[in-house]
């Protein structure tokens, strides 16, 4: 079975899927005069909008629900196998794909808003929904659906779950079959609730869970600072082959860089769209820009913590392609979440391994969450011509399988199917969002055009000759409507402010 994983991610995560994501975000980046560095304030007041509505979330809470699929175990084990295969390099190039990836969200998330549906009485938008208002192929889009169902709802769950059995039994002794036990119960609990639980549950736990492991991190740091600047220009070095010993792994480091900067911050690989577009928003441009700022926490602030933290403790491994040791800093721990349990807990004795342990489980829980959301999303994408509603119920129920499947297998083979997960959605979405760029850089022109003016940007699809963006224009008709049947207001006193 593992033979023939390793061997589809081959073609899968071929050379030209590499270049492609990095190709992709330089592009979007250079349409969008590097909005990822423009907007940054913008991004920042706009993450905190909290107005919502009875069909959608805020902003912040479609934010967290995005970081709860993004920061999960990518973002410990994820960084940890990186390190071990492209060696300290591998961070550079994640760095990068976050960076330039932060362009390619912005692009993928505003036409999630563009396109988005209101479904029985909720917001759903994806990339199934803009492949098939906006480009007009109804083949593509369910093959993107139907992907997107297997990978989210079948493939990925059980990375998280073995990563979480893994950390629970080496830092408390539970066994795996205990951990899938529980984390069946959980899931059942949030997942049948609805997506205004998962809402609310994501915008408790992700910012607590992310603030607590970079404060620890911070400390970690902190206490070894005389060497973060060695550990930066070992990170530079190594990526582009100039430190001893890691040139054999100069073409690992770009590969595996870039593969788990993807998996990580998820940006061009097209799960983002499926939370923003839940949110409540004015114009779509607004939940674009917080969608980038996402991509920032999850690679530049999350898995930058881990990475130094393993660096400068030295608890890891490098293996060169041919399976030979470059460094042994950790003999006897497969690459995961052990290395980063026991590089914490060789600075705080009796506290790293429990806290990586319950930090990773809360990471890893929320990220199976969100895939349950945007499996959901697509099966109603999918349910619009079927109206099957039991397939809901099919999916809640494979998903609790697969997560229990995934706790009790190997780490290799959970990784393998993730990673073809991953990468078939990533081919699907990128060239969907090359041939439909237009709708997202013109929401963005008039976005920019609008607060210069001094205005609360309101978003009119026909003045851009956008077409196919139901949601928006009869939300204008209804607006329209209610304004003609309103009472007359008092002379000289003004309309409020409408927005959202």
């Amino acid at each position: 079975m593992e033979e023939l994983v390793n061997a589809i991610n081959g073609v899968v995560w071929s050379p030209a899927l590499i270049y492609l994501c990095l190709g992709v975000g330089l592009y979007f980046s250079l349409r969008t005069r590097f909005l990822q560095m423009r907007h940054f304030k913008e991004m920042l007041r706009l993450m905190f909008n909290r107005e919502s509505s009875s069909a959608g979330v805020s902003s912040f809470q479609a934010l967290a629900m995005t970081l709860a699929g993004r920061v999960g175990t990518g973002n410990i084990a994820g960084v940890a196998t990186a390190i071990t295969f492209g060696g300290p390099g591998a961070m550079f190039w994640m760095w990068l794909v976050a960076f330039l990836g932060a362009s390619s969200a912005f692009v993928e998330s505003t036409l999630g808003q563009v396109y988005k549906e209101k479904i029985d009485g909720q917001y759903r938008g994806g990339p199934a929904f803009y492949i098939e208002k906006g480009l007009g192929m109804k083949w593509y889009a369910w093959l993107f659906a139907l992907t997107t169902v297997v990978a989210t709802g079948v493939m990925l769950p059980g990375i998280q779950a073995n990563s979480i059995a893994n950390s629970m039994q080496s830092a408390f002794g539970i066994a795996p079959t205990v951990t899938a036990a529980v984390l069946a119960i959980m899931l059942g609990f949030i997942i049948f609730g609805g997506v205004k639980r998962i809402a609310v549950f994501a915008g408790a736990v992700v910012p607590f869970m992310a603030l607590g492991y970079i404060i620890v991190a911070c400390v970690v740091i902190a206490l070894n600072i005389e060497q973060l600047p060695g550990v930066v220009a070992l990170i530079f070095k190594s990526a582009f082959g100039f430190e001893a010993g890691m040139g054999a792994v100069l073409g690992f480091a770009i590969q595996w860089g870039v593969k788990r900067g993807i998996y990580s911050n998820e940006a061009g690989q097209g799960t983002g769209p499926h939370a923003s577009s839940a949110a409540a928003v004015s114009h779509p441009a607004k939940q674009g820009l917080v969608q980038a700022f996402s991509v920032y926490i999850d690679t530049l602030f999350v898995c930058s913590a881990t990475a130094f933290m393993l660096l400068i403790t030295g608890q890891y491994n490098v293996q060169g392609p041919d399976g030979a040791a470059l460094y042994t800093g950790i003999a006897g721990v497969a690459a995961g979440p052990g290395y980063v349990q026991t590089a914490m807990e060789s600075i705080m004795p009796g506290f790293g391994s429990i806290f990586v342990a319950l930090a990773l489980f809360f990471f890893a829980f929320t990220t199976i969450i969100a895939y349950y959301y945007i499996a959901e999303t697509n099966v109603a994408f999918i349910n619009r011509k079927m109206k099957r509603p039991w397939l809901v119920f099919v999916l809640k129920v494979g998903l609790m399988a697969a997560t229990v499947y995934g706790t009790v297998k190997t780490a290799d083979l959970a990784w393998g199917l993730g990673d073809i997960g991953v990468g078939l959605m990533a081919w699907l979405n990128i060239i969907a969002i090359i041939m439909m760029q237009k709708p997202a850089l013109a929401c963005l022109r008039d976005y920019e055009s609008q607060k210069a003016q001094g205005l609360d940007p309101v978003f009119h699809p026909e003045k851009l000759g956008i077409v196919n963006a139901a949601y928006w224009t009869g939300r204008r008709a209804e607006d329209n409507l209610a304004a003609e049947h309103s009472p007359p207001r008092p002379e000289g006193k003004p309309a409020s402010a409408k927005s959202g």
